[in-house]
């Protein structure tokens, strides 16, 4: 009866594909573009998808970029309409539109984005050009007047989505949510490396 009583082991992450056993720390993750989710996915399942074309499936790249010749100001940002500091956009391929989502309590929440508003403010960057639909996003965060901006993977910024809805508390989110934000950025300009002009994909 102990075993049972006891708390149990977190279980083994497995590929939504083929079902094998994958590591918690390293696998890959697909979109899904008919359902607009993601799935876990072994290296070989994610070497299947990895090309447009390949099905309803799409692997999720894992290059982080930044454009520190692209600058933005408030009134660049005020154009967004966004309420808060942190925000998202990439390109839905089936809609054939760019899609701004923001994190709060309830979850990714999508802001009306007008297509002029968005050439204006991001359509012209290195970035905004390498960006590619459904899987990679342009990451945003205006913080004490200065805005960052990142060409990451899409399923980063669901991971910070959910990490924001677990740890929000009150009107402003609070100093935990606060840290974890401030944590999350600084490990994304880590990673990031600066695209020149002319450079490759």
């Amino acid at each position: 009866m102990r075993r049972f009583a006891g708390p149990r082991a977190p279980q083994q992450e497995r590929c939504d594909l083929c079902g094998v056993a994958v590591p918690d720390d390293s696998h890959r993750h697909l979109v899904d573009t008919e359902k607009r989710s993601l799935a876990c996915s072994c290296t070989p399942c994610s070497l299947l998808f990895a090309r447009p074309g390949a099905g309803r499936y799409r692997t999720v790249p894992d290059r982080y970029l930044a454009d520190p010749g692209h600058a933005f100001d408030a009134a660049a940002w005020d154009l967004l309409q966004i309420p808060v500091g942190v925000a998202f956009f990439f390109r839905n391929a089936a809609l054939d539109r760019l899609v701004a989502l923001y994190p709060s309590p309830a979850g990714a929440t999508e802001s009306e984005l007008d297509p002029a508003t968005w050439q204006t403010v991001l359509g012209t960057s290195r970035l905004a050009g390498k960006l590619e639909p459904d899987v990679e996003a342009l990451l945003l965060r205006r913080d004490e007047g200065r805005t960052e901006c990142y060409l990451v993977p899409i399923d980063i910024c669901y991971e910070l989505v959910g990490r924001m809805r677990l740890l929000w508390q009150g009107f402003d989110g609070g100093a935990e949510a606060r840290a974890a934000l401030q944590a999350f950025f600084a490990h994304v300009g880590q990673r990031a490396r600066a695209v020149t002009e002319g450079s490759g994909p």
